[in-house]
């Protein structure tokens, strides 16, 4: 099977610019990471979250789905993180890149235009029919869930 192609539409004038093109920072990194694609600063209050644009559209491959994940360095930092983790960018979606953001910390964060706020990392997905049945296999750990198998 051949490698995924991502394709990246731009929709914001400056990306590519003076905000940053979805990219990976080192060679052997999973994550692509995406730039806030603002006009101004966006303060995240603590506890507050925001839908920060990424000024691009993609196509992704069918059979693959792109997770989006937070950056470890603003969660460590600040307590930002993204609030759907992982969000996922189906493979018929077309419209913007978006990242649900929120501050989980005790500090006010300013999210600013051009700044790195989560990776993408693309995956396979299996899509599995749905069959409507009457009863389940039986299982040893059956409905046990929450806790159930211990610490």
């Amino acid at each position: 099977m051949p490698e995924p192609v991502i394709l990246i539409k731009c929709l914001h004038p400056q990306l590519g610019q003076s905000l940053p093109m979805p990219e990976r920072m080192s060679v052997h990194a999973s994550g692509i990471d995406v730039a806030a694609a603002l006009d101004e600063p966006v303060l995240l209050a603590p506890m507050g979250r925001a839908l920060i644009p990424c000024g691009f559209s993609m196509a992704v491959p069918e059979g693959y789905e792109v997770q989006v994940r937070p950056r470890s360095g603003l969660a460590l930092k600040h307590g930002i993180t993204v609030l759907n983790t992982p969000g996922t960018i189906d493979a018929d979606y077309r419209g913007e890149v978006k990242v649900l953001l929120v501050n989980l910390g005790s500090q006010a964060v300013c999210i600013e235009p051009g700044q790195r706020i989560a990776q993408l990392v693309v995956a396979p997905v299996c899509l599995a029919p749905i069959q409507v049945v009457s009863e389940l296999p039986v299982t040893m750990r059956g409905e046990g869930g929450f806790g159930s198998t211990g610490r």
